[in-house]
């Protein structure tokens, strides 16, 4: 019982690391990369659907992406997907291409980046936390009910805590390596 629990908050924590690494991975550094497109979705005939699955990326260079769409009839509203997303680009469409140039970073919008980054990170450690709460919520029903004894849901809190660490200090490190990427000139 007490080791389901705890392999139950652990996977859960793993996944909102994941989470939060991938939207670590949305955010530009010095360099563009596809991973910046994954959560713009687009009005594909009504509904909306990932970039990811309209288009492929290539960046033959380090500031200029070009999407592809399979379908070029979506051209026009790709873009306007692109124009509108938080990403800062105009994309230039060529007819059979979506041609996104990112600018240069500036001092100013490299902090703008950082205070983002700070913010997923806290976002990432309340999920991390809020899954710790739960876990320790089935343990303590665990004792109430009286199918655990109270020194095993002692022991239990205390590995839980230990996972939640951890995962904590991966989100703080995974912060640290995107504020150094998005220092570096």
């Amino acid at each position: 019982m007490i080791n389901d629990i705890l392999n139950e908050a652990d996977s859960k924590m793993d996944k909102s690391v994941e989470s939060t690494r991938e939207e670590f991975a949305a955010i530009r550094a010095g360099r563009a990369h596809p991973s910046m497109f994954n959560k713009i979705l687009v009005d594909y005939y009504g509904s909306p659907t990932p970039l990811q699955q309209l288009a492929s990326f290539t960046a033959p260079e380090a500031r200029i992406i070009l999407v592809s769409p399979y379908d070029q009839g979506a051209m026009k509203n790709i873009e306007k997907a692109i124009r509108d997303s938080d990403l800062g680009v105009n994309p230039a469409d060529d007819g059979k291409v979506i041609r996104c140039v990112f600018p240069e970073l500036t001092e100013e919008r490299r902090k703008e980046y950082i205070k983002v980054a700070k913010t997923k990170a806290e976002d990432g450690r309340v999920a991390v936390r809020n899954l710790r709460r739960t876990a320790k919520q089935g343990l303590e029903k665990l004792d109430k009910d009286g199918e655990v004894g109270q020194d095993d849901v002692v022991g239990a809190e205390k590995r839980l805590d230990s996972i939640t660490k951890k995962h904590t200090d991966a989100i703080d490190e995974m912060l640290k390596n995107k504020e150094a990427e998005l220092l570096e000139v």
